[in-house]
């Protein structure tokens, strides 16, 4: 029999489901919609190139926490704040105290002073030598500098401009930058690199892996141009969304991370079922439309699951993690106009490119066909040793500690990690890092016992105040009383160098357990993180809710049954809990440290795992709907769940083993990165979708729909049993 592949619509054009007739018109409008994409992409690309400046840097902060009232006072009431950099000064011989040294060393804390956009700058010299800012062997002091402004403005404009002036050092003196706003300036362009080495990377191991499962270049060429496309499309989404709101550069990122495997995986949903209804000798515009009748429906559902998981990050009050649920939906909308408005006009023009040029004969009883019939045949078994092996994966995120991200997120070769790592190891003390408490009607008398008993604290190497300087419940020092003093007053509790490495949230929660003798807010750098990571880690119960809630209704949507979302929802919590063991035992446990070359800190920041948790969800859920849509349509046929779930696997599973081993090895690749977040990231991804399309689609879905058996449809039943 000759089939007619020419693309010439029919009468059945306009009679069908809305999306088999959308197909027919991508047919009969095939070169109007392939230019217009071609104009889109055009006028995406500009907005797409002018909206990556305009990205923000952000910082870990919770808006309006006590420790963000505690900043605004400090500014407001005594013309202070938190430093937001430092300078490590080396004595190049001698010691700090040497005159010539210590007189270079004022000169030079004057200079900086000097420095356009530089609130305060002091140092070990002019704050009269304390001890928490001399190292033990004497070699080294610091500056610490407060630069007001957000950090676009910190790290964008004024440190660009000042680290290379004041790093020049002198004869007498070596000087090197360091702090929070220094580290994070490294890491913006270091991550960036990352992405970059990793995507050029990723494309022709991508196209080969495309060739190898299609055979044919132009099916393994185009979804690659689909991933572009949705990348392109994404980021000029973005454009329209920055005059209302900052998005994180890291969004970015995320960006170029989904982009191509999301439009790789919805094209390949399309081109397959191209193909299969080709093979069934239907003519090429009947194909087409029967494409996107059918993948079409899936990819949209998948796409809504996907974005409706990522947007419960709007429920965090953090423009850092807000950012990417915009970054994630456009990207999702660039997949989903890549894969079914323009791939459809593509397979109109040239889908004869992407048929095989062999057909094999497809096979009802093939190996997948075989393995769901084995496993539902002992479902108990299968379905048991599967769980038991997941749950093991599962185990060391029993052992989960959340901490802050601190300069170890850098590879040892960065500078300012190096500077961190001088501080850490030879100052006694963390004042760069100091907990501030501040007061507006201290009693004077009451100050010093307080101060008193916050140096008796564990972690405290000192307590700096009005009343003097305490250690050990003892007075030390006179201190500076004129820095505390102004319209009320505010210590500073300056912790130990082991504190801030162990867990500086620990130490604030200490703090803030002294009863003080007048109302105070509790800032500082370490409050700031603790009252971030309080904020997030309490609303982590919410954005679960959530995104169980949302996707839970986009599967009863698609299916009309209750059962099928529930026991999706149980298997990608499965997937997630293997995703978050790997990442204790890998990150936080410093398992594999070496092989990827990290340092483990012994704990992790919650803003990754979250955004780790949302995509790797959404990803899973892409998977699950395909899959259901292939098991769903076989018993809306056939009646036969069994039968359904064979054959469903039989005709889904290939592919989205193919999709997941090119998504998971997209996400693989950034295990080679520097910073530890995107290695972070790409690994954990990487394993949840290597798990989700293994062990979860191939056992534990016909295992668990053998075991429902005819409750799985529940309400809504079988809905036909006649063959289409």
């Amino acid at each position: 029999m000759t089939v007619d592949t020419r693309a010439r619509p029919t009468r059945a054009a306009s009679t069908g489901p809305p999306l088999r007739r959308l197909g027919f018109i991508l047919v009969r409008r095939r070169r109007f919609v392939l230019t217009l994409a071609l104009l889109g992409l055009v006028v995406a690309g500009v907005l797409a190139a002018g909206a990556v400046p305009r990205l923000s840097l952000a910082r870990f902060e919770a808006p309006g926490s006590e420790s963000d009232r505690a900043q605004a006072e400090l500014a407001e009431r005594f013309g202070t704040g938190s430093p937001d950099m430092i300078f490590l000064v080396t004595a190049r011989s001698g010691t700090v105290d040497d005159p010539a040294v210590e007189a270079a060393g004022r000169e030079l804390t004057a200079r900086v002073g000097r420095q356009d956009d530089v609130a305060e700058a002091a140092s070990y010299w002019s704050r009269g030598k304390p001890a928490t800012m001399r190292s033990e062997d004497g070699r080294h002091a610091l500056i610490v500098v407060r630069i007001p402004g957000d950090a676009n403005h910190v790290r964008a404009q004024v440190l660009p401009r000042l680290v290379p002036e004041i790093t020049r050092g002198t004869d007498l003196l070596q000087v090197r930058a360091g702090g929070g706003e220094e580290v994070f300036r490294e890491t913006v362009p270091l991550a960036r690199q990352d992405f970059v080495r990793a995507e050029l990377v990723i494309f022709p191991l991508a196209f080969v892996l495309l060739w190898l499962y299609q055979r044919r270049a132009m099916a393994a060429l185009v979804p690659i141009l689909a991933g572009l496309f949705a990348m392109v499309l994404g980021l000029a989404l973005l454009s329209a969304v920055l005059p209302f709101t900052e998005i994180s550069t890291f969004a970015l990122n995320l960006t170029l991370a989904m982009g191509l495997g999301l439009g790789i995986d919805y094209c390949l949903f399309v081109i397959q079922r191209f193909r299969e209804e080709t093979a069934n000798g239907k003519d090429r515009a009947a194909a087409v439309a029967g494409a996107v009748e059918h993948a079409g429906r899936t990819v949209l559902f998948s796409g809504l699951t996907v974005a409706t998981s990522l947007a419960v990050l709007f429920v965090l009050p953090f423009d850092f993690l807000r950012s990417f649920a915009y970054a994630g939906i456009a990207v999702v909308i660039g997949g989903l106009v890549a894969a079914v408005l323009v791939l459809p006009a593509v397979l109109a023009s040239a889908g004869g490119t992407m048929v095989p040029k062999r057909e094999r004969p497809e096979r009802a009883a093939g190996f997948w066909h075989g393995l769901a019939t084995r496993v539902m045949r002992r479902p108990l078994v299968f379905g048991g040793l599967a769980t038991v092996l997941l749950l093991v994966l599962t185990s060391p995120f029993l052992g989960l500690r959340f901490g802050v991200a601190d300069d170890r997120i850098l590879p040892p070769e960065a500078s300012s990690r190096q500077t961190q790592e001088v501080v850490r190891q030879s100052f006694p003390a963390e004042e760069t890092d100091a907990i501030q408490l501040v007061s507006r009607d201290a009693a004077t008398a009451d100050v010093a016992p307080y101060a008193t008993s916050l140096s008796r604290l564990p972690d405290v190497a000192q307590v700096d105040s009005a009343a003097g300087s305490f250690a050990n419940g003892q007075r030390v020092g006179d201190g500076d009383p004129g820095r505390f003093q102004g319209e009320g007053t505010w210590l500073s509790v300056v912790p130990s160098a082991a504190a801030l490495a162990d867990d500086p949230v620990r130490l604030v929660e200490a703090v803030r357990t002294v009863e003080p003798p007048f109302e105070v807010l509790v800032g500082g750098y370490p409050a700031e993180l603790s009252d971030y990571r309080a904020a997030v880690v309490d609303r982590l119960p919410l954005v679960l809710a959530l995104m169980l809630g949302v996707t839970f209704v986009v599967l009863f949507l698609m299916t009309r049954s209750l059962i099928i979302p529930i026991k999706a929802t149980v298997l990608n919590v499965l997937s997630l809990g293997v995703m978050f063991g790997a990442i204790v035992w890998i990150f936080q446990d410093g398992n594999l440290s070496g092989l990827l070359g990290f340092t483990p800190t012994g704990t992790l920041d919650p803003s990754i795992p979250i955004l780790m948790l949302c995509v790797a969800y959404g990803l899973s859920m892409d998977y699950e709907v395909f899959l259901l849509s292939r098991i769903k349509e076989e018993y809306d046929r056939t009646g036969d769940t069994e039968e359904a779930v064979a054959t469903g696997l039989q005709r889904g599973a290939p592919l989205i083993t193919a999709a997941g081993g090119i998504l998971a090895l997209t996400f693989a690749a950034y295990a080679t990165a520097q910073v530890t977040f995107v290695q972070m990231l790409g690994v954990g991804m990487a394993v949840a979708v290597l798990v989700d399309a293994t062990v979860i689609r191939a056992v534990l879905v016909p295992s668990l729909m053998r075991l429902a058996g005819p409750l799985n449809w529940w309400p809504r039943g079988r809905v036909s049993t006649t063959a289409r």
